[in-house]
């Protein structure tokens, strides 16, 4: 008679019959990088987490490398917004200077960096407005090129669009294959859905949008079928990673994503999610382990890379509960 129970009489076992399991190669940790000199604040809604001033990451860069990290995503946070985020592709702009740093600190470090203008625009949009009623896509797409190529200059290894504007793939591409940044892949946001749970993001980013709200570009959240639309397309326009955002709720889109295209998947457990799990953990409601398990469970729903803030705690659970 079959019993699945055999299988799991010890560790041992467990382990050689796992279906799904984690590593550190799996994970991309988020940064936030601020004007300023000798800055490491700690974001109020994102314990753990810290604001760093470029000066700090000599430290920190080997500090994450301790812990196993090997990738970062770079957001950044400008002196200056105004309303064409000129900021944003600013040769010596805040990314900028970030990137350089950490290739200078660890040139294996894998630095990829967010295009967007939500975080440079003092209207704190993704994109660029007619008269703040509908989307002008030609200039945001002419921004964002301009703000990935500065990217690929600082010496960027991915840049990772997140404006959800419709062809900015393509765009962004074209621009850096014209330049001679080949090199330079591509990991879009294909499948981000106007959620609520970026709030602490948008506090650490300082990136509230100063009217209205972001439903116009990003996903609605009942739909489906149109994140694999999406998903069509930026592989036709040349994507080289899909990106599903959030990750924790909509593990059915990573699960039909990894099931229909052939390119690697990332899932972005985001600030939300992040918070809720820190918190309860924090609060004794909850074990570390719940860490792990969430972790897992993107892992296991078809993402071949997981973005997560927990990365820096990841090494260590890992050889607890791997």
């Amino acid at each position: 008679m079959n019993r699945p129970t055999r299988l799991r009489n010890n560790g041992v076992i467990r382990g050689l019959v796992r279906e799904t399991s984690l590593s550190m190669d799996d994970v991309i940790y988020p940064i936030f990088v601020v004007e300023g000199e000798g800055v490491k604040r700690e974001i109020p809604s994102m314990k753990n987490q810290f604001h760093l001033s470029v000066d700090m990451l000599d430290e920190e860069v080997g500090v994450f490398k301790s812990k196993g990290i090997k990738s970062l995503l770079i957001f950044g946070t400008p002196g200056y917004k105004d309303h064409k985020a000129s900021s944003a592709f600013d040769c010596d702009g805040i990314v900028q200077r970030a990137v350089r740093k950490i290739k200078e600190i660890d040139s294996e470090m894998l630095v990829i960096t967010d295009v967007c203008l939500c975080q440079y625009k003092d209207d704190g949009h993704c994109c660029v407005y007619h008269k703040n009623i509908q989307i002008d896509r030609e200039t945001t797409l002419e921004i964002l090129r301009q703000v990935a190529l500065s990217h690929a200059l600082a010496g960027a290894d991915m840049v990772a669009p997140s404006d959800m504007m419709d062809g900015r793939v393509g765009h962004i591409r074209k621009v850096l294959d014209d330049s001679g940044f080949e090199h330079v892949s591509i990991m879009s946001y294909s499948a981000k859905y106007a959620s609520s749970f970026y709030g602490p993001f948008r506090e650490a980013a300082h990136s509230v949008p100063s009217f209205g709200d972001r439903k116009m570009y990003q996903m609605d959240i009942g739909n489906s079928k149109e994140a694999m639309k999406e998903m069509a397309l930026d592989v036709m326009e040349g994507a080289d990673i899909l990106m599903v955002k959030p990750a924790q709720l909509y593990l059915d889109i990573i699960k039909k994503a990894e099931e229909r295209f052939d390119l690697p998947i990332a899932a972005y457990q985001v600030s939300g999610e992040y918070a809720m799990i820190y918190n309860a953990v924090e609060g004794g409601y909850l074990d570390r382990r719940a860490i792990y398990e969430s972790l897992l469970a993107i892992k296991r729903s078809g993402a071949s890379i997981v973005i997560s803030y927990f990365a820096k705690e990841l090494k260590a659970l890992i050889e607890l509960y791997g």
